[in-house]
């Protein structure tokens, strides 16, 4: 996600040492990490954090991660996807132990947030582990016993790297109020109707709120993802200030 910022006049968040409480294996590349952080101020569903590695030799990787779930006291959770030749993901995936410190900042990001006395109907639209910070807004409606209505639209590659898959399954069934759909865009599932796709017009059309509802529009995943699906709810009427988006791409 985006780099945190601080404007003129405003007090830097500080780096906060977090240790690994425990972990759970999403997908064969991507791992929810579950991590104590003493003093930890609190977030809202949708925000994201910056995590800092700093190696012997003093090098240091900065990179920000969305935060999985509604907070949870000094625990927090994060769900890391592991990028080829990534200088942080790589480590949090495959070696970070339990015990062992990361410095953490946050939580950033004011904008792209639900807040759970917000009423109005939900459209959540997400793209591969683009789905974490939307996630953590399903959670939080849920802990918060919210009536809006949401609509979950999900674009992943295959059935195999669906995120948090037997949730998402069990919420879909017992969370009153909540639709979740698909769209494969390279292997379906078996018994799946249609072919592999990309998130078009008619998926928005289908899965989506109608604009004269007036429901807030989460859009998060890769910047062209993210782009395309924005101009595809603007197109179909929806005011741009209630289209809110957050992306991701690699780093430079």
């Amino acid at each position: 996600m985006g780099a945190s910022t601080t404007g003129a006049g405003v007090t830097p968040l500080p780096w906060r040492v977090a240790r690994l409480v425990d972990r759970r294996v999403e997908t064969p590349t991507a791992h929810t990490l579950l991590l104590d952080v003493p003093g930890w101020p609190g977030h809202l569903a949708g925000q994201h954090l910056d995590v800092r590695l700093t190696a012997e030799d003093g090098y240091q990787a900065t990179r920000s991660y969305s935060l999985a779930a509604p907070a949870c006291g000094n625990q927090i959770e994060l769900t890391v996807q592991r990028v080829p030749d990534g200088e942080v993901s790589p480590y949090l995936v495959d070696t970070y132990a339990p015990g062992d410190p990361v410095e953490v900042r946050g939580p950033v990001g004011g904008w792209f947030v639900w807040r759970p006395e917000q009423t109005p109907p939900v459209l959540l639209v997400g793209g591969g582990s683009g789905l974490v910070p939307l996630m953590a807004m399903l959670r939080a409606r849920r802990a918060a016993d919210s009536r809006a209505p949401f609509r979950l639209l999900y674009s992943v590659r295959t059935p195999t790297d669906v995120l948090f898959a037997a949730e998402l399954r069990r919420r879909a069934r017992d969370d009153r109020g909540l639709d979740v759909a698909y769209a494969y865009t390279r292997q379906a599932p078996e018994g799946w109707q249609g072919e592999p796709h990309r998130i078009s017009r008619t998926d928005v059309n289908a899965h989506g709120w109608p604009p004269d509802l007036e429901p807030l529009c989460y859009v998060c995943g890769p910047t062209g993802f993210v782009e395309t699906v924005a101009d595809l709810l603007v197109g179909q009427g929806h005011e741009g200030h209630r289209v809110r988006t957050e992306r991701f791409g690699p780093t430079g």
